[in-house]
Order: C-alpha cells, then sequence, then structure tokens
C-alpha cells in the first residue's frame, strides 16, 4: 500500500510539472478572452475530456506500441526522460519550449469557433504534449495497478486543472504575475528532475541487459 501511494505522489507531482495548470492560466484566458464565462468553462471542460481521452489512450496502448516498433523500455525511459528534462529546462529559463506550447503557426488558428482551441491548441499540444504522454506511458508500465494509479491521478489534476482554468482571472490576480513567475519555475525544476530520473532508470535497465 505505502509504495502504490508514493507512485502516486510521484506519478502526480510529474503529471502536475509537466502539465503546469498553473502557468498555462495566461494561456487559457487569452484565447477565451473574448467569450462569456459560460463559453470559457466549456472550452476548458472539452479541452481537459479530450487531454484526458489522449493520455488514457497512450497509456493504455504502451506497451503494444513497444511491441508494434519495436522499442525497449530502457530506450523509452531514455528518450522520454531527455524530453521532460528539456521543457524542465525550458521552464527553469523561462522559456516557452517548442516541444510542450505552439507555435506561430499555430496560434493563427486561434480566430476560429470558440470551442475549436479546446481541440488545438489547448488539449494538444499544451495539456496533452509530447511530455505528458512520455510521462504517462513511462509511469504506467509495470502492470495493472501502475497503469491504474497513472489513469486516476490524471483524472484528479484535470479536475484540478478544470477548476483553476475556470477560476483563472481572479487566481492571476490573487497570486500576481511575479509568484506565477516563480511557481513556472519551480515546476521546471521538479520537472528537470524527474526527467533526469527517468535517463537513469533507462541507463540502469540497458547495463542490467548488457
Amino acid at each position: 500500500m505505502k509504495s502504490i501511494m508514493i507512485h502516486a505522489a510521484t506519478v502526480f507531482m510529474g503529471f502536475f510539472a509537466i502539465m503546469n495548470p498553473i502557468a498555462n492560466v495566461p494561456i487559457f484566458l487569452g484565447l477565451t478572452d473574448d467569450d462569456n464565462e459560460q463559453t470559457a468553462a466549456a472550452v476548458a471542460l472539452k479541452s481537459l475530456v479530450l487531454a484526458f481521452l489522449i493520455v488514457t489512450v497512450f497509456a493504455i496502448a504502451g506497451k503494444m506500441i513497444f511491441e508494434l516498433f519495436g522499442i525497449t523500455l530502457p530506450a523509452f525511459r531514455i528518450t522520454g526522460g531527455l524530453v521532460v528534462s528539456l521543457i524542465g529546462y525550458h521552464m527553469l529559463q523561462g522559456i516557452q519550449s517548442n516541444v510542450h506550447h505552439p507555435d506561430e503557426g499555430d496560434k493563427q488558428g486561434y480566430s476560429e469557433a470558440a470551442l475549436s482551441v479546446a481541440v488545438s491548441p489547448l488539449a494538444m499540444p499544451i495539456l496533452a504534449g509530447p511530455g505528458t504522454i512520455a510521462t504517462a506511458m513511462n509511469f504506467s508500465v509495470g502492470g495493472i495497478i501502475e497503469l491504474a494509479v497513472t489513469i486516476a491521478v490524471f483524472a484528479i489534476l484535470c479536475v484540478i486543472t478544470y477548476v483553476i482554468f475556470v477560476f483563472g482571472k481572479k487566481f492571476v490576480a490573487f497570486i500576481g504575475t511575479s509568484a506565477l513567475g516563480a511557481i513556472t519555475r519551480m515546476m521546471g525544476l521538479i520537472l528537470a528532475v524527474i526527467g533526469v530520473q527517468m535517463v537513469i532508470d533507462g541507463l540502469n535497465g540497458v547495463f542490467r541487459f548488457t
């Protein structure tokens, strides 16, 4: 039971750091600035439901993807760890990583119908980007318990993110932009450490089988 709780806490911190709902509040507010409260809430709900479905599919199908492409767990952990570390490094520097955030080409689509932003760029790649998917697949490997914990924890985080998004304007006004930047950098440090640990676990797996 203790090991499950530790795993759940690790999964939560990993997901929270990489999805970073607090730092994504300004992005959400910018995308829904011209919408009323009901539409903004609908955008938040749709984006998080889609993000949850994307992460769940990759968490469940991770092993099958490994077998289909002949990918070993150590190789995936090393690659995923590097991706996660890169995102964390950019967050530490106060830079929006291209791996985790939309580029200028994506931003041109913001003028489409209000709910369309829930699919792109909110659900993908902001909430369920490559780093989030890699984290989900890494944490869900091991057995049914690990998979269930990963999905359940991500569902809880989606609920938390929804609340933060809906009350985003009050939240930003309360903590201030400087505190928001400090939180983002702290999340970046945690994320970078998690990524390095994933790389270490991958290297241990490589040397174990050589």
